[in-house]
């Protein structure tokens, strides 16, 4: 199976990119975690770029705030699928970094989540994924299987609770 790559612009991003790591973890999908800066380390990112492909990833995920281009940077060296985090910050509740990823030239696209939506990041790398793995398409499928399951079962507690008999 193919890796997914998760890279941050910055550590304090963490506390996003765990919920992509445990979403991958739930679904057995092998990762490494990676702190790259487009700014500060950009040969660096440039590097690992060019090479995820024979490194053995088959996605790239890249958080980043604020000015947020990793995406972008990240996408420029590749063609592997990248997704975007865009990661909140103080200045402009995170508007800043989900215009900086979801504004692309055309032929360098990035995928872009919500603001902070790692969990989802992490989903559609498995989605992307799962495209060649039968395996991880039926985990996908018995996922969704479950979450409406606890859907209905919501549902049933909120109509009993609530809604009054029609005799």
């Amino acid at each position: 199976m193919k890796k997914v790559a998760i890279i941050m612009g910055s550590d304090s991003d963490l506390p996003v990119v765990e919920k992509a790591m445990n979403t991958l973890s739930f679904f057995g999908v092998p990762y490494e975690v990676h702190v790259f800066s487009a700014h500060r380390t950009p040969d660096e990112a440039r590097a690992f770029s060019l090479h995820a492909r024979e490194n053995g990833f088959g996605v790239l995920i890249a958080a980043a705030g604020m000015a947020a281009h990793l995406a972008g940077a990240i996408a420029a060296n590749t063609t592997l699928p990248v997704i975007g985090i865009p990661v909140k910050s103080a200045a402009l509740n995170g508007v800043d970094a989900l215009l900086s990823t979801v504004q692309m030239p055309s032929g360098i696209p990035v995928a872009t989540v919500a603001v902070d939506g790692a969990a989802n990041a992490a989903f559609l790398s498995v989605e992307i994924l799962a495209v060649e793995d039968a395996a991880l398409a039926k985990k996908l499928s018995d996922k969704r299987a479950q979450d409406r399951e606890q859907v209905l079962l919501k549902n049933r507690a909120v109509e009993e609770k609530y809604n009054q008999s029609k005799s």
